[in-house]
């Protein structure tokens, strides 16, 4: 069980932070940099879940506790020393990756195929799930990086991967089923 009952520690007044496993790094590391941009993908989430209900909100809902899960291992180094710690890590896992991809192929057996490109709009549900779309993909890039300098759980880049295309997915139900898509008209405005 997680106890805060102080908020502020003044122990990263220099610049630095804490990880999982208690050492400490730079704020600006690399690793730093992708659990919050996870942690930003997150904060994006509630705010699409203002705009959300029913299924929708429930699977919006579990993304934002595996994105905490996400945060978790991302903080964690060295997953292959794990046996070592003095308690089990959390982990990202295959079956949260695999769930997000039976979600999405549900979701796309409701949809037309595309001729177009999307821009993000629509809705305002639509609006905010492209821009959850667009900073989990950051967070992808960012864990992607990461994993060529430092070992990372495979899922953890798995589930970004398949988050971004959730995202995409589920705006287009949030359009009507993408009836109401906002298609690119390639050189319009010329």
């Amino acid at each position: 069980m997680v106890v805060l009952s102080k908020i502020y520690t003044r122990t990263g007044d220099g610049g630095t932070t804490a990880l999982g496993d208690g050492s400490r790094v730079s704020k600006t590391a690399l690793r730093v940099e992708t659990y919050g941009t996870a942690d930003e993908t997150n904060a994006a989430v509630g705010m699409a879940r203002l705009h959300a209900e029913g299924d929708m909100d429930a699977a919006l809902a579990r993304i934002q506790n595996d994105l905490f899960d996400l945060g978790a291992d991302m903080c964690r180094p060295a997953p292959s020393q794990d046996g070592a710690a003095e308690y089990a890590p959390l982990r990202m896992t295959a079956e949260q990756v695999d769930r997000l991809e039976r979600e999405i192929d549900a979701m796309n057996d409701a949809l037309e195929p595309l001729r177009s490109f999307v821009l993000p709009g629509g809705s305002a549900l639509a609006a905010h799930l492209h821009l959850c779309r667009t900073v989990s993909r950051r967070a992808e890039r960012l864990a992607v990086a990461l994993a060529a300098e430092e070992e990372v759980t495979e899922a953890a880049v798995r589930y970004l991967n398949r988050l971004s295309d959730w995202f995409f997915v589920a705006s287009r139900i949030a359009n009507d089923d993408g009836r109401a898509d906002v298609l690119w008209v390639p050189g319009a405005n010329r």
